[in-house]
């Protein structure tokens, strides 16, 4: 840590920060930091990504990316790609999480700008969407992050390993339900797009008074999975009234979804398929994140989580899935995992 700090310190100095304060901004569930900056009335944002854990060429790609596009990613200011570091603008305090809090009345306005910004996104041709080179969303990561149920929670609140035969069950009925998935049309899917990630700009107008922040795991695939992100939250509870309003909008604001037919079934599949994925995934994370790395906090959401999860399964897509939940995870183990670091 000691030689960390000090190259810190010498990266800071060579873009002009020697002698600023800086405290600690955030943290979350990766290995990144980002420390606030100030010096002399000037305010930045430190982000330190410690190699080989994290990697802070794809923020890069996709911050300039987004730019071009039009949207709101922080600028950056200097890199040190090797070692870790990054200089950023510094967007402030004001994620839609934080507003939320003080001004709930103002919750239907902010969910609206975000809709509109993956209206604006996904309304581009992938070519004009999607970064050269960019990664698919595959079966592969589709397949590696559904299997964190299987190898995470299950094994916590079961006390035993997850069977060959009922993992190997668990990975087919998946593959099915991904084909309809990638018969979309590719986009760029930022993969974490909440309200603890988006920001209120001032002083911008429209799609650009939205900033946009932890997007380095982007990927090319289905636009079904922001829009599903943003309206199933893994940490906030969302009224149906105010989903159903936001899928109408965005509907509204796509010309090739603006009326029922089978672009729009085909859409709601997806966003069914994928968000029975990403519900199953996150309650692995959650899990991992208490069990492996002693983060206890994360595992209140599971409850919300199971039940956005059971709602997704209703589909009639979902059907071999939801008998495979019912025979391995059955009710009673639908449960807060017990956890070591949690005591």
């Amino acid at each position: 840590m000691a030689d960390r700090e000090a190259r810190i310190d010498a990266f800071l100095a060579g873009q002009g920060w020697a002698g600023g304060t800086r405290r600690l901004l955030a943290g979350d569930a990766s290995f990144r930091r980002y420390d606030r900056l100030t010096l002399d009335g000037a305010r930045a944002v430190l982000m330190d990504a410690p190699p080989p854990m994290e990697d802070v060429r794809p923020f890069i790609l996709i911050a300039r990316h987004l730019e071009g596009l039009g949207l709101s990613a922080p600028q950056i200011l200097a890199a040190d790609v090797e070692s870790g570091f990054l200089l950023l603008e510094d967007l402030g305090d004001d994620t839609f999480t934080r507003i939320l809090e003080t001004a709930p009345e103002r919750e239907a306005a902010l969910y609206e700008l975000a809709v509109d910004v993956l209206a604006h996104l996904h309304s581009r041709p992938p070519g004009e969407a999607v970064p050269e080179g960019l990664a698919p969303y595959d079966n592969e990561k589709l397949l590696e992050e559904a299997f964190l149920l299987t190898d995470w929670y299950l094994p916590a609140v079961t006390g035993s390993e997850t069977t060959a035969s009922a993992r190997n069950d668990y990975r087919d009925l998946w593959l099915q339900l991904f084909e309809p998935v990638h018969a979309q049309p590719a986009t760029l899917v930022l993969r974490d797009y909440h309200v603890d990630n988006l920001m209120v700009l001032d002083g911008r107008d429209g799609v650009a008074a939205c900033g946009l922040l932890d997007f380095q795991d982007a990927v090319a695939g289905a636009a079904a999975y922001d829009l599903m992100s943003l309206l199933e939250d893994a940490r906030r509870d969302i009224d149906p009234d105010l989903k159903a309003a936001m899928m109408t909008r965005y509907f509204a604001a796509r010309p090739d979804l603006a009326g029922p037919g089978p672009a729009r079934d085909a859409f709601e599949t997806a966003f069914a398929i994928l968000a029975a994925q990403r519900h199953a995934k996150v309650i692995g994370i959650f899990t991992r994140l208490c069990m492996r790395d002693e983060k206890p906090d994360y595992l209140r959401h599971i409850p919300r989580l199971w039940r956005l999860l059971e709602t997704s399964l209703q589909d009639p897509a979902m059907a071999g899935l939801k008998a495979w939940f019912d025979e391995h995870v059955p009710n009673d183990l639908r449960r807060i995992p017990e956890c070591p670091a949690a005591t």
